[in-house]
């Protein structure tokens, strides 16, 4: 499996679910994804550029402006001046709720992860994709050029609404559907700067029983997730996919 031509990543979200697997898989990718993987930790980050190398980024909490810049600071001290191709918004938090018991406390808190975080992340690191695209603009949009792919969840999809009899966690829901807005204002504004801007729903990722059947598997969904984002291109900015490759409604 061909992982995205990607010569420099940003991972948030590496002590856990695709973060995790993003950062385990990639040494399997590298040839794929050339240089440089930066990784961070739930609130957290890291880089790689031309080995299959892990460059810690401290730990960064993607929930406060300050601790970002810091980021963006260090990331810039690895890239020297290269510029930054990909940025993978995958740190998140979810709390289970109903409609009954949800509160304004957990709204805010999960908000503040799964959508704002992006949105912080996404904002500080613009200079340094801007860097990146720049530097390739005899190209379409891609993985290999400038991208920020956020990780959704197809419970965020309006149209679908899924699995409700399940799970409603309501915040979870509310916060991914605005993650999934936040990449149609990224992919309408950054675009003509040749960045490209995706969400990517992982899959219910859990182990499975010993039968071997059930949700996907964290090495399933990371190798899916790596496939979508070899075949990104110019028209699929703007675009909501799941792991095998199917695009998803809104």
């Amino acid at each position: 499996m061909e992982g995205p031509s990607a010569r420099s990543v940003l991972v948030t979200g590496c002590d856990g679910g695709m973060g995790l697997g993003l950062k385990r898989d990639s040494a399997k990718s590298s040839p794929s994804f050339g240089t440089r993987w930066m990784t961070k930790s739930h609130l957290k980050a890291s880089c790689i550029q031309h080995s299959p190398q892990h460059v810690p980024v401290s730990h960064t909490d993607v929930t406060d402006p300050n601790s970002i810049q810091a980021a963006v600071g260090r990331v810039q001290e690895e890239l020297r001046g290269s510029g930054l191709n990909l940025l993978i918004n995958s740190a998140g938090a979810r709390r289970h709720s109903t409609l009954a018991t949800e509160t304004a406390e957990n709204m805010a808190l999960i908000y503040a992860t799964n959508t704002i975080g992006p949105l912080q992340t996404s904002q500080a690191f613009m200079p340094l994709l801007k860097e990146a695209a720049e530097a390739h603009s005899g190209q379409g949009l891609s993985c290999g050029r400038a991208a920020i792919i956020n990780i959704s969840s197809v419970l965020g999809s309006i149209e679908v609404v899924e699995a409700w009899g399940e799970r409603q966690d309501v915040s979870y829901r509310c916060s991914k559907a605005a993650l999934n807005m936040l990449t149609k204002c990224l992919a309408l504004e950054y675009g003509d700067s040749g960045i490209l801007c995706v969400s990517v729903d992982p899959g219910c990722v859990v182990p499975r029983p010993g039968d071997g059947m059930g949700p996907v598997t964290l090495e399933e969904s990371t190798q899916g997730v790596l496939q979508v984002l070899a075949n990104l291109s110019t028209n699929s900015n703007g675009t909501f996919w799941d792991w095998k490759g199917q695009r998803l409604p809104w």
